[in-house]
């Protein structure tokens, strides 16, 4: 799956008429998934385990403590007090319940979420799904992965409530039921190919995303005129159309973790409205 790390590094800047269009990412060590894969590796699930064989108990106890201190760090800040705000607005809460139908929740599927036990962000971006699932009961199962998890991470992961999926989906999770995709900060290949899975009213109608800002990269496309990067990310441009983006505020206590970050929410009628995109 490409994923990124979670630090305030930004992506490659295209450089125009004296200004510079940058957009949010993470970096990572370069043995990470942020490697590109080629399209027909991605169509396929792959199986996965941590690389590293041995956990120890002082670790796991020394990183749970790290997330405890994140999470009521988080929960005492100006950005969760606005962040929920935003979520109980009828704006936002109304397009959730259109996305939940008939059901009464919808799994959370986290991608690209890095090493909560190296870096700050990921563990701020972690806090924040876990205090999700304590405030909103519309959030059922939540369920993890990055290539570069390690099995103490796994662990305190799962004594935090998540499950960690055992196959590289590369963001290829069809949403059959109601779906919350937790990606803030993750490489657009991955937010292209979770559309590209679900380029389906059904589907799409079924999705909640919170991630990078499609429009920061529509903006992007059209002042670096980048055709490669426009190949690689083009449903996220064709959902344009038809998405609605909510963008969240970042405050400075937060702001390395979810600058850049926005709700988008599908609501299509007809396949008339899809773009017929080839999947080459």
């Amino acid at each position: 799956m490409t994923g990124s790390a979670k630090t305030d590094s930004l992506e490659k800047p295209c450089s125009t008429e004296g200004w510079t269009v940058v957009l949010p990412r993470r970096a990572r060590p370069k043995k990470s998934s942020c490697k590109t894969i080629k399209a027909e590796e991605q169509k396929q699930e792959q199986p996965w385990t941590p690389q590293d064989l041995k956990t120890y108990p002082e670790r796991e106890e020394k990183l749970m403590q790290k997330m405890q201190t994140c999470i009521q760090k988080l929960e005492k800040s100006e950005f969760w007090l606005t962040f929920l705000n935003q979520l109980q607005t009828s704006e936002t809460s109304d397009r959730i319940v259109n996305a939940l139908g008939s059901e009464t929740n919808m799994c959370m599927v986290i991608y690209g979420i890095g090493s909560i036990e190296s870096y700050e962000p990921p563990r701020l971006q972690l806090s924040l799904a876990i205090l999700m699932k304590r405030e909103f009961s519309w959030i059922g199962e939540m369920e993890v992965f990055d290539p570069i998890i390690s099995l103490t991470e796994s662990k305190v992961l799962t004594a935090l409530g998540c499950s960690v999926l055992s196959i590289n989906e590369h963001g290829r999770r069809q949403a059959l039921k109601p779906t919350l995709f937790f990606m803030p900060h993750c490489e657009a290949e991955l937010y292209d190919n979770l559309l590209q899975v679900n380029w389906r009213v059904d589907l799409l109608n079924h999705i909640v995303l919170f991630g990078n800002s499609f429009e920061a990269y529509e903006h992007h496309m059209s002042v670096c005129k980048d055709l490669t990067s426009a190949k690689s990310r083009k449903h996220i441009l064709a959902a344009r159309k038809f998405s609605k983006e909510v963008g969240i505020h970042c405050s400075d206590d937060c702001f390395r973790a979810f600058n850049g970050s926005s709700w988008h929410f599908f609501s299509l009628d007809s396949e008339a409205a899809l773009t017929n995109l080839s999947h080459d």
